[in-house]
C-alpha cells in the first residue's frame, strides 16, 4: 500500500485554501434553517455520506463545511470539487489523481481528490454531473476505500469522510436510467435539504444587514441603517437566485451608498432571456407578494392545484396560495 498521506499533502493547500468555518458562517434564524443546523449537527459526529440538496445559491457548500468543522475529522483536509465545473474528460483524472504518461498530456504525476481527503472530508458539489460510465468506479472507492491512480497499477487506500451536494432531482435521473441507482443509494444516506431563500423570508433582513455591513468594511465605508421598505422590497423578492443574488445585490448597493444609508441597487433578473430591471425599493411588501403569485397564475393559465399548478410552482399549498389570494383580492378574470 502506498502512503498517500505524504504525497496529498503537497498540493493540498492551493486547493483547499486552507478555510476553515463553522455555523457561524450560516446567518439565519427561520425554522426551517434552524432544522438544517439541527440535522447537519446530528450527522457531524457520525461517519456518515450526506446528500445535501438545495437550489443553486442556497449555501449548501456553507452547511457541508459546518459539517467537517464539527466532526472527528476537523482538524485534517476538507477537499472541495464541483463536478459541473470539471470538463467531463478530465473528471476521472481529477478525483482519482493520475501518473506521468498516463493519457496525453499528463507530463508529471497527479494527486486527485480522493488522496487528497485522506483522514479528511471530500465535498463533492454537483454530484450529478458526474458521468454516467464513471460512476461504477466512483461507487467502487466508496464502497471498499480504495482505488487506483490512472497509469498506475498499485491500490491506493484511503480513509475519507464523503458529503455530496446537487441542485438536481436525483431519483428522478435514476428513474430516466441517467444515474446510476447503486450509487444514488449510497449517497443517500442521510439527505439535508437546504431551503430556498424565499422560503426563509424571515432571513433576509439579517442576511441584507450581514452583506451589507461585510463589503462596508471591504470598501471602507459606513453603512450606518438600511431603510425598513427597502428591507421590506428584499423580502418579498422571490430570489431565483438565492443568498448568491442577495449578496451580489448587497454588494452592488454597498457600492452606489454614499451618505451611511444604504442605497438599494435595482435588481436585474432574465425573463425570457432578456434582461429586465425592476424597482423593489419602494414596492410595498402586499404589492410584489400579490404581482409575484399573479406570474405565477399567468404561467400556469390560472390553474391553482395540482402537479403543474401555480401552487406548486410557488411552493405553497393549495389552500395556502388560495387564502393568500383571497387576502390579496386576486380572482381570475373573465373571459
Amino acid at each position: 500500500m502506498e502512503n498517500v498521506e505524504t504525497l496529498a499533502e503537497e498540493t493540498l493547500h492551493s486547493i483547499n485554501g486552507g478555510a476553515e468555518t463553522s455555523f457561524s458562517e450560516i446567518v439565519g434564524r427561520s425554522s426551517s434553517l434552524k432544522g438544517v443546523l439541527e440535522q447537519a449537527k446530528r450527522v457531524a459526529s457520525t461517519n456518515a455520506t450526506v446528500l445535501i440538496l438545495g437550489e443553486t445559491g442556497t449555501g449548501k457548500e456553507l452547511v457541508a463545511k459546518a459539517i467537517h468543522k464539527l466532526s472527528s475529522r476537523r482538524d485534517r483536509a476538507f477537499v472541495r470539487a464541483n463536478c459541473a465545473a470539471i470538463p467531463p474528460g478530465l473528471i476521472e483524472s481529477e478525483l482519482f489523481g493520475h501518473e506521468k504518461g498516463a493519457f496525453t498530456g499528463a507530463v508529471g504525476r497527479e494527486i486527485g481528490r480522493f488522496e487528497l481527503a485522506n483522514r479528511g472530508t471530500l465535498f463533492l458539489d454537483e454530484v450529478g454531473d458526474i458521468p454516467l460510465e464513471l460512476q461504477p468506479k466512483f461507487l467502487h472507492v466508496l464502497q471498499e476505500q480504495e482505488f487506483e491512480r490512472l497509469g498506475c497499477p498499485r491500490t491506493l487506500h484511503v480513509d475519507f469522510r464523503l458529503v455530496t451536494a446537487t441542485n438536481r432531482d436525483l431519483s428522478s435521473m435514476v428513474e430516466n436510467r441517467q444515474f446510476r441507482s447503486d450509487l444514488y443509494y449510497r449517497l443517500n444516506v442521510f439527505p439535508i435539504e437546504v431551503p430556498a431563500l424565499r422560503d426563509r423570508p424571515d432571513d433576509i433582513p439579517l442576511l441584507a444587514r450581514h452583506f451589507a455591513q461585510k463589503y462596508a468594511q471591504r470598501m471602507n465605508k459606513q453603512i450606518e441603517s438600511i431603510r425598513r421598505t427597502d428591507l421590506n422590497a428584499l423580502a418579498s423578492y422571490p430570489w431565483p437566485g438565492n443568498v448568491r443574488e442577495l449578496q451580489n445585490v448587497m454588494e452592488r448597493s454597498v457600492i452606489l451608498s454614499t451618505n451611511g444609508v444604504l442605497q438599494l441597487a435595482p435588481i436585474k433578473r432574465a425573463h425570457n432571456g432578456t434582461p429586465h430591471e425592476h424597482e423593489y425599493e419602494h414596492a410595498t411588501l402586499a404589492t410584489a407578494e400579490r404581482n409575484h403569485i399573479l406570474r405565477a397564475l399567468r404561467q400556469t393559465k390560472w390553474i391553482v392545484g395540482g402537479a403543474h399548478g401555480a401552487a406548486a410552482l410557488l411552493g405553497l399549498k393549495r389552500t395556502t396560495l388560495v387564502e393568500k389570494m383571497r387576502r390579496l383580492g386576486i380572482s381570475r378574470p373573465q373571459d
